[in-house]
């Protein structure tokens, strides 16, 4: 029994229907969004959503039991503990004042993709892996925004209260910039003046038009250099490098799985090792060619 359900757990077909299914849910919980979808064909909608639970029960069934008796292997993978959480926050009564968080659960159903793609996983995996470093990437970009803030505040705020007439306001209009969205018209207020450019509907604000031509070219071109071009550059690097290593810790993965199931090393490991096997051979041969010299 337990073999059976191994090898339906590992076929394609399974995999493909598991994917179907799952498609069929986002969609399913995209629908039920319309109330007058809801109004004429809830009730069939409801017990679609039924069977598609069933389908999701079986399915992480199959994949439990078809270890054994070390079923609890199965929670020792992320990506199952996770899959087992959704589909148990489906049983949960909807008459519950959490009703509003359990139907989000159907919404999340979709993420179950990531655990049915290796390599959505692959990508998901680096994100995670990425946030330590990505972490100083951020206190580095608040630094940056920060200081770019003040700055901005000292020398335009008075000409451009609304958007730089505080750090706060500085540092969300510096967002707006680093998008390079509408940051050329922010600047022209800068260098023409707020009484000739940006104020035409707020003319009742209080203010001290004044002219940074030269100033506001530097200041946001700076910005702009460091934020965008050398910054969030900086943190795409990061990710690259969290989504090689976890793309090697697969690899990994995928070969001690191999050996356990056949008990044989994989092609790979069988290539390593013969090249270990040539180095050593090489300094053997070397070793006597010395000794042969010296004679």
């Amino acid at each position: 029994m337990t073999q059976h359900l191994k090898r339906i757990a590992e076929s394609r077909w399974f995999q493909n229907v598991t994917l179907a299914v799952i498609m069929i849910a986002g969609i399913l919980a995209g629908v039920e969004t319309s109330p007058s979808v809801m109004a004429r064909h809830g009730a069939w909608l409801d017990q679609i959503d039924k069977v598609i639970l069933g389908l999701f029960t079986a399915e992480i069934a199959i994949r439990l039991f078809s270890r054994g008796e070390k079923w609890w292997q199965f929670f020792t993978d992320p990506w199952n503990v996770f899959d087992f959480i959704i589909v148990a926050l489906c049983f949960v009564p909807m008459q519950t004042p959490f009703a509003a968080v359990l139907r989000l659960v159907r919404v999340l159903r979709v993420l179950r993709l990531v655990t049915r793609l290796p390599r959505l996983q692959i990508i998901v995996g680096a994100l995670l892996k990425s946030i330590p470093s990505m972490g100083y990437v951020a206190v580095l970009l608040a630094l940056h925004f920060y200081i770019y803030g003040v700055m901005g505040t000292s020398f335009f705020g008075k000409n451009d209260p609304m958007n730089f007439g505080s750090v706060p306001k500085s540092m969300v209009s510096l967002f707006e910039v680093v998008t390079m969205e509408g940051w050329v018209d922010l600047m022209k207020i800068q260098v023409h003046g707020s009484d000739k450019l940006g104020y035409e509907d707020f003319k009742e604000v209080p203010r001290e038009p004044s002219a940074h031509p030269v100033l506001a070219v530097v200041y946001f071109f700076t910005f702009i250099m460091l934020g965008t071009m050398i910054i969030l550059n900086l943190l795409i690097g990061v990710i690259m490098g969290g989504m090689q290593e976890a793309q090697a810790e697969r690899e990994e993965a995928e070969r001690t799985k191999n050996v356990e199931k056949t008990g044989l090393p994989s092609a790979q490991d069988e290539i390593n090792q013969a090249e270990r096997q040539l180095d050593d051979l090489k300094k053997q041969l070397e070793i006597i060619r010395h000794r042969l010299d010296g004679k």
